[in-house]
């Protein structure tokens, strides 16, 4: 085939055709006949013009007739599909074969971003809110097949921004009304560690950082669904809460060689980025374990710390469920123990233990002695700071006019009430008289 084809239109004044003819553009008489996918074509060899095309593309009647046919009638495409939807259903696709998808995985894909680009918010949206709409329509086909996908993997293949794509993505599930389940919080686990750099042998990680892979996610497993019995999953990202726990569990395994390496060191050898929160689920992950480890009778006699605790996960997430509830119940008996004490004490005893608990609650904040009830929902734990409005300011001066309604609620003796009546009786007579003889 011969390069640097271009099409000409097809309404030529005096055009020859094959069989002699000329070409319309240099006047050439060295016409071929080339297979351009199939179809015939009569080219010049000189300038490369196309003079007539086979009939998958025009019938006989109009190259006969050197007439032009619409693009639909040639190939059989709908016109209205933009070239953006076209660019757009080739990402779907790419985006699906790169994550290896099954193939009913891509149609459904695939019939969701037609659906979703017909609305005409989606439509009339920028070029970036279009190719999040790509990763959107492939993250609900995966959560609707229970395929273990996150937001941040294909934020990471799109290169998008994490906040534009949840915001598409709840906007997609809302026009298309779509049931979408949430993610199984243990294949995102499986998924997630099994990403880590630490089962594998390089030369640049120590011997003594590498791990069996099924050991560590059978760990961190556990980890995570100790964090979820104890409100440390609800409401929050699960990604950070999966680092800690994945950071504890890689810990617990190997305590002695592995205990002086931080959180972010731990990533660094993992190869993963290290979520802004998973210190703070960290802290609250080992404020659980050590309030466990204080019903273990053999671990009562040691003054455990956030970091020597960790050397007990294994006993401790052993009697995991039983740890729990003893301490669920100590703490409640903890809590009604002063509410008991109060109904003992008599009416004047009663009043000194209210000045003593008033007493404490004017302490500084440090000061306080820490809730018995350590295993509370964070948000229970630590409410939130709420900044009461201020009023607004006063704009009453005392010069304003007092109508005949309101007056009524300042008076308060009879003689006041008879002096008001008085003076509006009065007032009536004036009026009705102007021009008093």
């Amino acid at each position: 085939m011969l390069l640097g084809i271009r099409k000409l239109p097809r309404s030529w004044a005096g055009c020859e055709m094959p069989g002699g003819g000329r070409c319309p553009d240099c006047g050439s008489t060295e016409l071929v006949e080339d297979a351009h996918y199939s179809q015939s074509q009569l080219v010049c060899s000189d300038c490369g013009c196309v003079v007539t095309e086979g009939v998958l593309t025009t019938t006989f009647s109009d190259e006969g007739n050197l007439r032009e046919v619409a693009y639909s009638r040639s190939t059989g495409e709908n016109e209205q599909v933009t070239r953006s939807q076209q660019r757009g259903l080739r990402r779907v696709r790419d985006l699906c074969r790169v994550l290896q998808l099954p193939s009913t995985f891509e149609d459904t894909a695939v019939a969701y971003y037609q659906k979703a680009y017909q609305h005409p918010g989606i439509r009339a949206a920028r070029l970036q809110k279009k190719e999040v709409l790509v990763g959107c329509c492939v993250l609900i086909t995966c959560r609707q097949h229970n395929w273990p996908l996150t937001m941040g993997t294909i934020c990471t293949l799109l290169y998008a921004d994490l906040d534009m794509f949840s915001g598409t993505y709840m906007q997609i599930v809302k026009l298309l009304g779509l049931d979408v389940p949430s993610l199984c919080l243990a294949d995102l686990v499986k998924t997630y560690c099994s990403s880590f750099k630490l089962f594998q042998a390089s030369p640049s990680l120590p011997a003594k950082y590498m791990e069996d892979k099924e050991k560590m996610l059978s760990r961190t497993l556990q980890l995570v669904e100790l964090a979820d019995e104890t409100w440390l999953v609800t409401g929050r990202h699960p990604l950070p809460v999966i680092t800690a726990a994945a950071f504890l569990a890689w810990q617990s395994l190997q305590p002695s060689a592995r205990l002086t390496c931080s959180l972010a060191q731990f990533c660094k050898w993992a190869n993963v980025d290290l979520p802004y929160p998973a210190s703070s689920r960290l802290q609250e992950l080992l404020a659980v374990l050590l309030r466990m480890a204080e019903q273990l009778a053999w671990l009562q006699v040691l003054k455990l710390d956030k970091r020597s605790v960790v050397k007990h996960i294994s006993d401790l997430l052993q009697h995991r469920h039983t740890l729990i509830r003893k301490a669920f119940r100590e703490g409640t008996l903890e809590a009604e123990a002063p509410e008991k004490e109060l109904q003992g004490r008599g009416p004047g005893q009663g009043q000194g233990k209210e000045e003593v608990g008033n007493s404490a609650s004017e302490l500084p904040e440090g000061k306080r002695p820490a809730s018995p009830a350590l295993l509370l929902p964070p948000c229970m734990l630590k409410p939130p700071k709420r900044v009461c409005p201020a009023p607004p300011a006063s704009t009453v001066t005392g010069d304003e006019n007092i109508s005949d309604s309101e007056i009524e609620q300042y008076l308060r003796t009879p003689q006041e009430v008879r002096d008001f009546l008085r003076a509006q009786a009065a007032g009536q007579a004036a009026t009705s008289n102007p021009n008093p003889p």
